[in-house]
């Protein structure tokens, strides 16, 4: 017995060490370089962030709300991401539980009338009587696969990271959603606004043309200046069809978005009803790299492929196999249940080592490098092109704040010229060429500012979006 232990507790020791190895190396995140904070901000750096915000309270107009809220039950890319992260979990469910054996159970029944001529024919025949022989079995088989080198690990960790990887890439489509549907009812609204503008333009032109044509009747202008304040009033009366195109079909594009056919989406809010946040902290470059989900789903891409060079690796060892069968088995029907006279059993055992493999083996673990450093690099790109992102959209916002102050001081000059322009006309003091000029100019004023309007509240929804926001 004292000899036994001595031979067995070795073999056990060597076998726990065996399975303590792992090929491969753990993933570790490698140093972004990242700064400490955001490009073109002048704040200091604070780790609060605006993206740390939930889409409904970052958004809280109750009609925008809702259509975030149905896009996001409807939408058919968010339809298609849950999808496949229910396929990545299948196969990550899976993975758990490779380290388990193979178990399956077989039944047979055979019937064999070998040839007379031949020996089993002639020794049937001869000895037992019989012009045939049957064969009848039960049993069950079990394959274990010993996880020596770790490859069984390795290919769990592969599952896991897919897994995480389609999970991140859902949310990165639910901000994609939430963006674009806020993008895409700010300009609805700019053109709602840009419309009532036209219209504006409209009434305006014919006050116009009628002061015009009062004063062609009484000689002071010709049929020249009517033509072309005429002219003036056509170019407003062109925007509105243009407009109300542009409408519809930001309409059919919001309802596609939202998993619905085209069709009118109401409304009753106007865009100079939602301002600019004053205040959108930006919280550091490496909080946001942990927090925006296509980062994220690229560094998880990067842990399964570092996770594959393991498995690769692993494959250059021994494979260890243990195998059993047992069961039933009688060569005549009368004869399959008796016991034990039936019972049977098999175990083996055997060590598979890969020699010649036409250098497959290892070209899998070159292509498993390669593929984790171009992974590597994805990642390391994806990071820096958020931030790229984050800049822009600080950028934006600084700036057109200092355009729309102008756009605005510009329409109240124009507004306060018009009215001027036609008081100096009706006055003699001033021709018609001067008042048409003044409504053009105001006409595009109007336009640009609602353009400048809209372009603020897309930028802070941008600058939401790159920050990793949208997806609580």
């Amino acid at each position: 017995m004292r000899k036994s232990n001595i031979t067995i507790y070795p073999t056990l020791a060597l076998v726990a060490l065996l399975a303590a190895c792992r090929m491969g190396k753990d993933y570790q995140r490698s140093d972004l370089s990242l700064p400490a904070q955001f490009a073109n901000t002048t704040t200091a750096p604070s780790d609060s962030s605006v993206a740390d915000m939930e889409w409904r309270k970052f958004f809280s107009d109750p009609t925008l709300q809702s259509l975030i809220g149905h896009a996001l039950e409807n939408s058919f890319d968010v339809q298609l991401a849950v999808k496949r992260v229910d396929e990545a979990r299948a196969y990550a469910k899976q993975a758990k539980v490779n380290w388990a054996p193979t178990i399956q159970a077989t039944i047979n029944a055979s019937t064999s009338f070998p040839s007379e001529n031949s020996f089993n024919g002639y020794f049937l025949k001869n000895s037992l009587g019989k012009d045939h022989i049957e064969d009848y079995t039960l049993g069950a088989g079990l394959t274990w696969e010993l996880d020596i080198w770790g490859k069984l690990r390795r290919q769990r960790e592969v599952a896991g990271a897919i897994y995480q990887q389609s999970y991140e890439a859902s949310r990165a489509v639910q901000t994609a959603v939430v963006a674009s549907i806020a993008s895409s009812y700010y300009n609805l609204l700019m053109l709602d606004a840009q419309l009532a503008i036209a219209k504006r333009n409209l009434s305006l032109g014919d006050s116009i043309v009628n002061i015009i044509k009062l004063q062609k009747t009484a000689g002071e202008v010709s049929e020249l200046a009517v033509q072309q304040a005429t002219a003036q009033q056509q170019t407003a009366a062109i925007l509105i069809p243009q407009l109300e195109q542009q409408i519809a079909i930001q309409e059919n594009t919001i309802r596609i978005i939202s998993g619905d056919q085209p069709g009118p989406v109401a409304r009753t809010a106007q865009l100079s009803n939602y301002k600019v946040w004053e205040q959108l902290p930006t919280g550091i470059p490496a909080a946001m790299v942990s927090r925006r989900p296509d980062v994220r789903s690229n560094e998880m891409a990067l842990v399964a492929a570092n996770a594959r060079v393991g498995v690769a690796e692993a494959s250059f060892y021994p494979t260890l196999t243990i195998s059993a069968n047992g069961g039933l088995n009688a060569w005549e029907f009368t004869n399959w249940f008796k016991m034990p006279a039936s019972l049977f059993a098999l175990g083996a055992g055997g060590i598979t080592q890969p020699i010649f493999q036409r250098r497959a083996l290892k070209t899998q673990f070159e292509v498993a490098k390669l593929q984790r450093d171009q992974a590597a690099i994805s990642f390391r790109q994806s990071a820096y092109t958020a931030m790229g992102e984050v800049s822009n959209a600080l950028v934006r916002l600084e700036k057109l704040k200092t355009q729309y102050q102008l756009t605005s001081d510009k329409v109240n000059t124009l507004r306060s010229a018009i009215g001027n322009a036609e008081l100096l006309f009706k006055s003699g003091l001033a021709n018609y060429l001067e008042v048409i000029t003044a409504q053009g100019n105001l006409l595009q004023a109007e336009l640009d500012q609602v353009t400048v309007e809209r372009d603020q509240l897309n930028a802070m929804v941008e600058l939401y979006r790159s920050l990793g926001g949208g997806w609580k």
